[in-house]
């Protein structure tokens, strides 16, 4: 029997987009966010969550696809980026599906404006793509740096 790849979907702007449950932690609403004075454009600042300082990106910013509006289905997907904690902005986060690795093609040059450097692949479902993001290059060394940097105060 084949494995299937269970996978977190959520929305930026109209498409979907989905990332291996494996790399969440969890999902929470945004909650007050406190400013970082001196950071990159997409990091909107820090939480505190459960005692542990997490700061917060903006994914569309970091995707250069916009940036987004707070509205009551926002979600923070909690993510382990390379062992640092890091809360994802996303308009909203809709549903856990499994999917058959055979549907997952590897990803175009860019697609929805996205670079090809964060997409692991597209899955070719039955009504629709889901582009799945590769977490682990969401952020380069030098953006984990300044987070680690914010984490430290």
């Amino acid at each position: 029997m084949e494995e299937f790849l269970k996978v977190i979907v959520f929305q930026l702007k109209e498409q979907q987009y989905g990332v291996d449950i494996q790399h969440v932690r969890s999902i929470e609403r945004l909650n007050e966010v406190t400013k970082v004075p001196g950071t990159s454009e997409f990091i909107k600042g820090v939480i505190n969550l459960r005692g542990d300082i997490t700061p917060i990106v903006d994914l569309k910013e970091r995707l250069q696809i916009g940036s987004t509006s707070i509205t009551g289905e926002t979600r923070v997907l909690i993510v382990d980026v390379n062992n640092v904690q890091v809360g994802l902005i996303v308009d909203s986060a809709t549903d856990v599906i499994d999917i058959d690795p055979n549907v997952i093609e590897d990803a175009p040059k860019i697609i929805g404006g996205v670079n090809e450097a964060f997409i692991s692949g597209v899955a070719k479902l039955e009504s629709k793509l889901l582009i799945l993001l590769d977490f682990e290059c969401i952020l380069n060394l030098e953006e984990l740096n300044e987070i680690q940097e914010v984490i430290e105060g």
